[in-house]
């Protein structure tokens, strides 16, 4: 344990100097007594090394909370239960703690680092929340739909959605960007044509974290890379792999599942809803500018949070010119101003903060464009806080690696190998709710144990990314799940069943580490080299 932070001993001596003026003639006194007291801190002992049992109580509190909520609320978890289950498991970690002989300050110091780390995904879930709010103001979203209706039949819907959602999300490297723009307008056609939400959702997903994958300008990409010591084409050639085969195999069942599903055709009321549409909203290819400004912004590379705001103050400003009487009724909902130049600010405003609404008469267009706000992503932020919280609890004082290490001794073989690095990252990724966690350190612990195996450390990059990036999703307290929960509007548990690509890809992974297809092994001075560099 290492000692007192200067902070404590500021606070130490701070203290002392109070009482020492109060009371000037036991100054000495007093000197000597706080002396001690920074002398009795120094000397604290050092903590102790978490038990098996130490482990394994908050993993098991984990289960049994969830399980209970679960059971208690249905899919209605996510709105609170869920969250408490999450902060209490960090309390029962913190009582173990404070067992073992830390202090609160620890406990403090490694939430801070948890929250710091996970403060560009909270500003980019508000960031999408305020998207998706002023492109529905501005008519963005309603012409995706309109012009997705036509374009695109039930028959083979899901496998074009997977399609495009790998092309979008390869060109720009960002799985969240493109399921909170394409994805939510490809999950709303779906709504419109008749067609499965939750298959829609699971197919978004599949081809969004495919080209998320094999795209160079994903930061997780590059991260996988970057932790396992391999170089980024080699990584991603690797991936391939597993990741092609895998979303062929999604593509089929999708495919399958088109064409067995009840909705062949267009539903009857679709006309309805396309002159609904068409009624309220102005459908125009200008609308789809905040689109294009975006794929570009990302292609630039900007940061996705000011590429995704940029993209939503330029639909808040395009939509006095292009949705007047859209927007003109949502002032009127809010009981804005009259004037026009204040109450189109307020409707940007009011789009960005609560989302837009919108009394079109057909329930089906409202609760497609009836949606967004920052506000809208606070259930999902408190969610993430917690998850990710209980997992830098976990990490930071070696409760995982407790476990980890007996893991890896048992691991004798390299297909048992492979099975134990799947299992740790996606454990992870339902401990910590947080794929960067589920990502690298896995990564940093397996990267000497693969070298002293003689297997090329892209094997660990590709097996990593396909445990821990693409299963990231599935968890429904994951930071991952959460937020495609959220901005798709299809609970995490309902879409997870088709989220194919999500599961094949660690399946295939594994499979490989047991017959050694496509297993690159290092010749002893390779290995040699390696260990030396490690």
């Amino acid at each position: 344990m290492p000692d007192a932070s200067p902070r404590d001993n500021w606070r130490d001596i701070h203290f002392g100097e109070r009482h020492m003026s109060t009371t000037p003639t036991d100054g000495d006194a007093m000197t000597e007594k706080h002396d001690d007291r920074v002398d009795s801190a120094d000397s604290r002992p050092d903590p102790r090394p978490p038990s098996l049992a130490d482990a394994l109580i908050p993993i098991i509190a984990l289960a049994v909370l969830i399980a209970g909520s679960l059971a208690l609320f249905g899919l209605d978890a996510l709105d609170g239960p869920l969250q408490v289950a999450l902060i209490l498991c960090c309390a029962i970690v913190t009582l173990i703690l404070f067992k073992n002989g830390y202090r609160w300050d620890d406990v403090e110091e490694a939430s801070r680092g948890a929250l710091s780390s996970i403060t560009s995904a909270l500003f980019i879930l508000l960031a999408v929340g305020a998207l998706i709010g002023t492109w529905n103001l501005s008519g963005t979203i309603p012409t995706l739909v309109y012009y997705g209706i036509q374009v695109l039949s039930p028959g083979y819907f899901y496998v074009a959605a997977a399609l495009v959602c790998g092309i979008i999300a390869m060109s720009i490297g960002s799985s969240w960007t493109t399921v909170g723009t394409i994805g939510v307008g490809l999950v709303g056609i779906a709504g419109l044509l008749g067609v499965s939400t939750a298959i829609c959702a699971g197919a978004v997903i599949s081809g969004a974290y495919l080209g998320d994958k094999l795209s160079p300008l994903s930061e997780t990409t590059v991260l996988t890379a970057q932790m396992v010591k391999v170089d980024l084409f080699t990584h991603i050639k690797g991936q391939a792999w597993t990741s092609l085969p895998a979303f062929f195999i999604g593509c089929v069942v999708f495919a399958i599942l088109g064409v067995a599903g009840p909705a062949l055709t267009p539903t009857p009321g679709e006309d309805v809803e396309l002159a609904g549409l068409n009624g309220v909203f102005w459908i125009n290819p200008v609308t789809l500018i905040p689109l294009l400004l975006l794929i570009v912004l990302s292609i630039r590379k900007w940061p996705p949070y000011l590429a995704l705001i940029t993209a939503s103050l330029v639909a808040a400003i395009m939509a006095p010119f292009t949705q007047h009487d859209a927007l003109t009724a949502f002032v009127a909902g809010f009981d804005g101003s009259t004037n026009p130049v204040v109450g189109a600010i307020q409707a940007g405003w009011k789009a960005m903060a609560n989302g837009f609404e919108a009394n079109t008469g057909v329930a089906d267009i409202d609760r497609l464009v009836s949606r967004g706000g920052m506000d809208s992503m606070l259930l999902t932020i408190w969610l993430i806080i917690g998850a990710v919280t209980f997992g830098a609890l976990l990490e930071k004082f070696g409760l995982i690696n407790r476990i980890i290490d007996p893991m890896i001794a048992a691991a004798r073989t390299r297909g048992r190998l492979y099975l134990t690095v799947f299992a740790t990252c996606f454990g992870l990724n339902v401990v910590a709710g947080d794929q960067y966690i589920a990502l690298v350190l896995p990564s940093r612990i397996y990267r000497t144990v693969f070298i002293q195996r003689r297997i090329a450390p892209e094997n660990l990059s590709r097996l990593c990314a396909d445990s821990a990036t693409v299963t990231s999703p599935l968890v429904p307290w994951n930071s991952c799940g959460a937020f495609m929960g959220a901005v798709l509007g299809v609970a995490t548990l309902s879409y997870l069943p088709f989220a194919v690509f999500c599961y094949a890809s660690p399946i295939l992974s594994v499979i490989y580490g047991f017959t050694g297809f496509k297993i690159r092994t290092l010749s002893t001075d390779e290995a040699q080299a390696l260990e030396a560099s490690a």
